[in-house]
């Protein structure tokens, strides 16, 4: 049966199939197809794709029903998938209950389901989980396939969040073969490995041990170990001795990067591109963050905004946002 079908390349399939998915146009009822190292992946609305996207027509086979969580509950239930692990945030305990026993009665491949115990808190970002479904103490590790790399991750010890996937994607297609890139909170490595399998030398510092445990097992895994340097610390003490050396960094922790300008500067080249994450009011989104690397660089820097972003929403009235900055040394 002809359908209308986004066309991505193999190995950004599962990041282009969240996305469809997170605006609930994937056709289920549909297989995927693959031919010539590219997926078909099928929509219900080719209207609704994002434009970046190449939406063609494709004769696809319709795929054997599988029951899957909605069609369990009373409810429209709400969950994400990290490798094997699914997410819920559900505070009523008998609908957290429901919806997990949903999942595990599914088609959906979960070993594991995860509701949300806490707020993610602290300097190393981390939060507590109510285990619904899974036992032993790997019941919060997985691996995560983004892009073509694979993250091992315990969602207990780190933050790790799949919905910047493709916001790590668009920075990442900007590394050149070459470059100095800096993460300076760099987790379990999303954005680390893949600007090093792009050719690029990566230091990712990260103030929770944990994480810099994985980066560098995630660095081994992805082929990349010999291009990338993983460092415990506050990066704040570690920039002086990388001083002057990076050609991009990367500052993705929106709700204090602005405390991180003098150390970002520290670290950048005559000529640096700084991608720096920001949470404000959906009034001014981007005002706020430019004042302030503009107040920290100038006038020892030209300071040029290349890309003002919104990332997501993170709140009502409140955005994920994203400058692309270009740092020249006067």
């Amino acid at each position: 049966m002809s359908v209308p079908c986004v066309r991505v390349a193999r190995e950004d399939g599962e990041a282009v199939r969240a996305r469809l998915a997170e605006r609930d146009i994937v056709d289920d009822a549909h297989e995927i197809a693959v031919e010539e190292g590219y997926l078909y992946i099928p929509v219900t609305d080719p209207r609704a794709v994002p434009d970046e996207y190449d939406v063609r027509t494709r004769d696809l086979p319709q795929r054997d029903r599988q029951t899957m969580p909605a069609e369990l509950v009373d409810f429209a239930p709400s969950y994400e998938r990290i490798g094997d692990v699914v997410v819920v945030d559900e505070d009523d305990t008998e609908r957290a209950r429901a919806l997990a026993d949903a999942i595990a009665e599914s088609a959906l491949p979960a070993r594991t389901v995860l509701n949300r115990a806490s707020k993610i808190r602290g300097t190393e970002r981390v939060r507590d989980w109510e285990v619904l479904v899974g036992e032993g103490p790997d019941a919060t590790e997985t691996v995560h396939r983004e892009y073509g790399c694979e993250f091992a991750v315990d969602l207990a010890e780190v933050y790790f969040s799949p919905r910047l996937a493709t916001e790590r994607h668009r920075v990442v297609e900007q590394v050149g073969a070459g470059e100095h890139v800096f993460d300076m909170f760099a987790g379990v490595g999303p954005s680390v490995v893949p600007a090093a399998r792009r050719g690029a030398t990566a230091v990712g510092v990260d103030i929770n041990g944990t994480a810099i445990e994985y980066l560098r097992e995630n660095a081994r895994r992805n082929g990349v170990a010999d291009h990338v340097t993983a460092i415990h610390g506050d990066v704040r003490e570690v920039a002086a001795d990388w001083a002057d050396w990076a050609d991009r960094i990367v500052m993705n922790l929106p709700h204090s990067a602005d405390e991180f300008l003098a150390s970002a500067l520290t670290l950048a080249g005559d000529s640096c591109v700084l991608h720096y994450y920001d949470i404000q009011h959906e009034d001014d989104p981007y005002g706020p963050g430019e004042a302030a690397i503009r107040a920290a660089a100038e006038p020892d820097y030209e300071v040029t905004v290349e890309t003002r972003h919104t990332v997501r929403s993170y709140a009502p009235h409140e955005l994920n946002v994203v400058l692309d900055v270009r740092l020249d040394r006067v």
